[in-house]
């Protein structure tokens, strides 16, 4: 929570009901829940790409190029 609050900066309660209320007559009751369902979508599309991505950095590289099996096949 203190992340969120962080990134709004001085922005007070007032200020966010303000926007909310803008929002809320810009786009209508019924549209909002549908923007928020796609951005929830998007945000963990994004997080499921960021984590194979960090999958594919921390994977033992040897793995990939077959160096184990080839050292296996030596030693017998």
């Amino acid at each position: 929570m203190t992340n969120i609050l962080a990134f709004i900066g001085g922005l007070g309660v007032p200020e966010i009901l303000l926007i909310a209320l803008v929002v809320l007559l810009f786009f209508g009751g019924k549209k909002i829940p549908e923007m928020m369902r796609g951005l929830g979508k998007g945000v963990r599309s994004f997080k499921e790409g960021m984590n194979d991505i960090e999958k594919t950095v921390n994977d033992d590289p040897t793995k990939s190029t077959g160096e184990e099996k080839a050292k296996e096949g030596e030693g017998k």
